[in-house]
């Protein structure tokens, strides 16, 4: 049996992929922190996977959809792709925020990376880099539940709501959407520069 064959045995198989290549390539001392740190970046691919997916590819192929007179409209998109989607994408966030949070306790630069490096000694790079991420991923994380996600189930009709309504949370959900698009470039960066001793 092929596992490529299905999306869920695609995932385990490059589950199961690392976990070999981590063993062959052990290093020692490593500790809790690389599990912790492989489950951050695998949900955080997932999160930010869907947000560009949805900034990049829905958004404009629902505009076509509507524009397309004799087209089949957006309703397969909006019934069955986009609550599956939004599913993933919230708890992704939500994820990838509970295993950096961990990393970072792991490592004691909790405290640090929220404070941008004003609790540890003078010159400390990691902790106002790591932290710059960190913020800007708590506010992506917001932004997520507290004005995605609501707005969308009116959106998606899954709330019952007034036309303006849905009009004004199609409104507000597409710039909190495009504003974590945004942020989500200098977080990367931040995220993977702290690693390095800078901002990418």
């Amino acid at each position: 049996m092929n596992p490529l064959k299905s999306a869920l045995g695609t995932v385990i198989s490059g589950f199961v992929l690392a976990a070999i290549i981590g063993l062959v390539t052990d290093v020692p001392g490593a500790g809790g922190a690389k599990y912790i740190i492989w489950a951050h970046v695998i949900v955080g691919v997932a999160w930010i996977g869907l947000l560009y997916y949805f900034n990049l590819i829905q958004v404009q192929a629902l505009a076509e959809a509507a524009a397309d007179e004799g087209g089949p409209g957006g309703a397969g998109i909006t019934k069955y792709v986009a609550p599956k989607a939004l599913f993933y994408f919230r708890w992704a966030a939500l994820a990838t925020w509970v295993t950096g949070a961990t990393y970072l306790m792991e490592l004691r630069e909790f405290k640090n990376a929220f404070t941008l490096g004003a609790t540890s000694p003078e010159g400390d790079i990691y902790g106002l880099t790591i932290g710059i991420g960190a913020w800007l991923g708590t506010i992506m994380l917001f932004n997520v539940w507290i004005l995605i996600w609501p707005n969308q189930k009116k959106v998606l009709g899954i709330v019952e709501a007034s036309a303006e309504d849905i009009a004004k949370a199609k409104s507000t959900a597409l710039m909190a959407s495009r504003t974590n698009t945004m942020l989500s470039i200098p977080m990367l960066m931040s995220m993977v520069g702290a690693h390095h001793g800078f901002f990418i």
